[in-house]
């Protein structure tokens, strides 16, 4: 099933402000909270639980075959999802402003960490159904830009929510800044409120799997058992470990070489928007040289700049640190966005959002584990060691992207 015509532009404002509401709490969350909890000098170990906060977008593969299959409402299938979720996203951070400041740092800390929780569940669950109106209303040749829009406006929320927050909140103060926060969370839906997708995207029930308490085990072994879905797997699970592997401690090599906590806040914000140009540029590469090639250059960009890292070692100038951190974020972001347009080649009608969660999922597992190791590698290798293997690693994954080009829902070539 072809996604369906709806106005460009409408169409990519819709994806930008849903992908920016979903980045405004994880910038809350990830970069602003650590820091005023232990301004207030709430423990370390109790800061390191908002760790386990984000467990709900790693579990929402459990569920996601629900928000696919369950629908039904006058708001519209993926629709009336999205907007109560979203809504209750603003409602909590709302609740949070008007909750005392010290008492939430202090002794009402638990109800604190059970408000987050609460807010990444929703936040979570609504992703599940925002990628799959992503893939749906997304024609094949725009996917690229579509991506862009989503790791850029995702980028721009985590900005805004964490760097942004903290450059307020003395003026502000906790209420008026959690509660702008709120506000803009509710703002955001405005384009979803002008979108019809009942009439756009209608929902094509016999499509999708029956509804019962084996929908989940249906629902992904029908993704599974496509042809070539092993190979594409393997792609997922290796693209970006080579990243995972090496970024973790990018800022620990800098910070043993004397960079201060200002330097590094000055040039995680011009990296991060390096990142942004980095998706606009992924997003625009696919639409031109199609996916198989997007995947190959991106990955061997984001090899060289891992790899690049181990040039820093020792007593690097500044210049060049800027230089080699700031290409890394671009090449991330470039790599990023064709991964996630060409997962998206993979879902099936009115399985979208649970195929994509899927694909996600895989992708991140390795990583994830990967990552948690690359401080004991660091010892074991030292700095320049670790680089050159995740660079190494990177490198290799072509390969692996190479095999994986095979039939798969009609090769990683691109489909007009």
């Amino acid at each position: 099933m072809q996604p369906l015509a709806h106005p460009l532009p409408a169409s990519l404002t819709l994806l930008a402000a849903l992908y920016v509401a979903q980045g405004l709490p994880s910038g809350l969350m990830a970069h602003a909270l650590p820091v005023l909890l232990r301004q207030q000098g709430v423990d370390l170990a109790l800061i390191s639980l908002l760790k386990l906060l984000a467990l709900p977008w790693l579990l929402k593969v459990l569920w996601a075959p629900w928000i696919d299959r369950l629908g039904g409402s006058p708001l519209g299938h993926r629709r009336g999802w999205i907007l109560p979720l979203q809504a209750g996203v603003a409602l909590l951070l709302i609740v949070l402003a008007w909750l005392p400041q010290a008492q939430l740092f202090g002794p009402w800390l638990p109800l604190l960490l059970g408000l987050l929780l609460l807010i990444n569940l929703a936040a979570a669950t609504q992703d599940v159904a925002t990628d799959g109106l992503t893939v749906r209303l997304l024609p094949e040749r725009w996917r690229g830009l579509g991506n862009s829009l989503q790791v850029g406006g995702y980028k721009v929320g985590m900005l805004a929510g964490g760097s942004g927050l903290l450059l307020v909140a003395d003026d502000l103060g906790w209420r008026w800044t959690l509660l702008a926060l709120g506000l803009l969370v509710l703002l955001l839906l405005i384009p979803l409120l002008r979108f019809p997708e009942r009439r756009v995207l209608p929902f094509h029930a016999e499509c999708a799997e029956p509804a019962g308490v084996t929908l989940p085990w249906r629902h992904y072994r029908g993704l599974l058992v496509l042809p070539g879905m092993g190979l594409w797997l393997l792609v997922l699970l290796s693209f970006k470990l080579g990243d995972a592997l090496g970024s973790p401690m990018i800022k620990p090599m800098l910070v043993d070489q004397g960079w201060g906590a200002a330097a590094l806040g000055q040039l995680t914000l011009l990296s991060s928007l390096l990142g942004i140009g980095g998706a606009l540029a992924g997003g625009w590469l696919y639409g031109r040289i199609g996916v198989l090639r997007a995947l190959l250059l991106g990955g061997l960009l984001q090899a060289i700049g891992i790899a690049g890292m181990a040039l820093l070692i020792g007593q690097a100038e500044v210049a060049s640190v800027y230089a080699v951190a700031l290409f890394e974020q671009f090449a991330d972001g470039l790599s990023t966005v064709v991964l996630f347009a060409a997962m998206m080649r993979q879902c099936r009608a009115e399985h979208e959002g649970a195929d994509f969660t899927l694909q996600a999922s895989v992708q991140l597992l390795l990583g994830g584990i990967v990552g948690a190791f690359s401080g004991v590698l660091a010892k074991l290798l030292g700095y320049p060691g670790l680089f050159l293997l995740a660079g190494g690693l990177g490198l290799a994954a072509l390969g692996v992207v190479l095999a994986g080009r095979g039939p798969l829902r009609g090769d990683l070539v691109d489909k007009e």
